[in-house]
């Protein structure tokens, strides 16, 4: 059995994270990445759409914002961090307006163990729905309505071939996984939150389907998924996939962004597209 009680099948290829800085050749990133660590505790970092008659009550919009493997974390996850600021600013316009409030997360220290995510819970789960002060109209921490994690969004070539290599391109059959956990507390109603970002991406995606899995793991929404709706969109399935070598640039030096082609820019163009149309619908987006 696989991470997330996925079943592993095919070609499998090796996956680890890469230790070595001299296996990175760019002297650039690897003084980068050899920086010393800042002091004191980490820090995640969002910023919140307030709702216009449900501001009480909001959907979290997440994607982490640390990398190991002394690349770029181009893709894991640069690229969900990337669709993350790509939602807000949208969101932002003063032209948009939505009933319900929306928080977009940038989550730190994912690789350690989901720590980010986990001391957001800690802190202020007990905060939710809370007026204050009393009368203002003002929710520091409205009511979770559900999670929406990005994690990885790039890279669909395919199964590894026999030798362990892959595909150079994107395959023409690529999809935006979005994972729902089956055996959580909350896993019906992740299931439907997963259904209503298939649901936009089949209005709204340009160029690749989404397709629904039950087995969401290792990723930042699962702090969420036995007190909320939790779902996270991937390039491939984490667990059967990604976790048997579909993407040979993860945790590695070669996670750069020269790394990917504009077809796999694209796929994560369409995880944007189905989210963005998933929120609007969720919150009563309208444009003034």
């Amino acid at each position: 059995t696989g991470a997330g009680g996925s079943r592993p099948r095919g070609i499998r290829a090796r996956t680890g994270v890469n230790n070595d800085s001299l296996a990175q050749p760019d002297a650039r990133l690897r003084a980068l990445n050899s920086g010393p660590s800042s002091p004191g505790m980490r820090q995640n970092v969002y910023c919140t759409k307030v709702g216009t008659t449900r501001p009480d009550e909001m959907y979290i919009v997440g994607a982490h914002m640390d990398g190991i493997g002394w690349g770029e974390a181009a893709n894991d996850d640069g690229s969900g961090t990337a669709i993350v600021m790509e939602l807000a600013r949208v969101f932002s316009s003063p032209d948009v307006q939505t009933e319900r409030s929306i928080r977009f997360v940038l989550w730190n220290n994912e690789e350690t163990g989901l720590n980010g995510a986990r001391a957001y819970v800690e802190q202020r789960q007990a905060l939710q729905g809370k007026e204050e002060p009393a009368g203002s109209g003002k929710y520091p921490e409205p009511k979770w309505l559900g999670m929406i994690q990005h994690d990885m969004m790039m890279f669909d070539h395919g199964m590894p071939r026999a030798d362990g290599t892959l595909p150079p391109e994107q395959r023409p059959e690529a999809d935006v996984n979005v994972e729902f956990q089956s055996n959580s507390k909350m896993a019906a109603a992740s299931q439907a939150l997963a259904w209503a970002v298939h649901t936009a991406n089949e209005k709204y995606a340009t160029d690749y389907p989404a397709t629904v899995g039950p087995h969401m793991t290792n990723t930042d929404s699962g702090p969420f998924q036995d007190i909320i709706a939790a779902i996270s969109l991937r390039e491939n399935q984490r667990g059967a996939e990604i976790g048997n070598g579909w993407d040979p640039n993860w945790h590695q030096p070669t996670d750069l962004f020269t790394t990917y082609s504009d077809k796999d820019f694209r796929l994560g163009l369409n995880a944007a597209q189905s989210t963005l149309g998933a929120l609007g619908m969720l919150t009563g987006a309208k444009l003034r």
